[in-house]
């Protein structure tokens, strides 16, 4: 499978080192569907070499959050689990209750880009702006689709005074 990396945004660099389909879309599925939070550390091994080189000017990961209805149904984040197996060995901090959504947002699977553009809009906030202001920060996901998601946390982020260096990921679906 090739790298997927680009921009997800001027400026804003997507690093997926991997484009999403077989072998890794049955393991995504079990990570995220399945129950499989075991599935995260090895997943995110494929990740860390990717990002190693970026490490000592990030100062943290941010994982996209669930809504707290998804994440009590799931019992975990995934995007949270790749980011702690990412970071480790690495000075970078994991911050995952930094963003939280405020709205239950219909699932992104299976939409189009518009549809999925409107749905993650306005769709996360920052906890603690103060602890993110001037931070240097990249936000984690398993897979990026469409870049709807990642661009909506990216402005929330923003607001509050965060740099968002990149968003890494496992995989990218279609283009951003």
């Amino acid at each position: 499978m090739p790298a997927a990396t680009g921009e997800i945004a001027p400026g804003v660099p997507l690093v997926a080192p991997f484009a999403y389909g077989a072998p890794l879309t049955g393991a995504l599925h079990a990570l995220k569907y399945s129950g499989r939070a075991d599935l995260a550390k090895p997943l995110a091994r494929l990740i860390a070499p990717h990002i190693a080189e970026h490490a000592s000017s990030w100062d943290a990961l941010v994982p996209v959050p669930l809504h707290p209805l998804r994440l009590a149904e799931r019992g975990y984040n995934q995007a949270a689990l790749l980011a702690r197996g990412c970071a480790a060995g690495t000075p970078l901090r994991v911050l995952p209750l930094a963003l939280t959504r405020t709205r239950h947002a219909a699932r992104q699977v299976g939409q189009s880009r518009g549809e999925r553009l409107i749905n993650a809009q306005g769709a996360f906030c920052v906890r603690e702006p103060r602890a993110l202001a001037g931070k240097r920060v990249a936000l984690v996901d398993d897979v990026v689709t469409t870049g709807a998601t990642a661009m909506a946390c990216a402005d929330a982020l923003r607001t509050v005074g965060a740099d968002v260096c990149a968003v890494v990921a496992l995989a990218r679906a279609g283009c951003p």
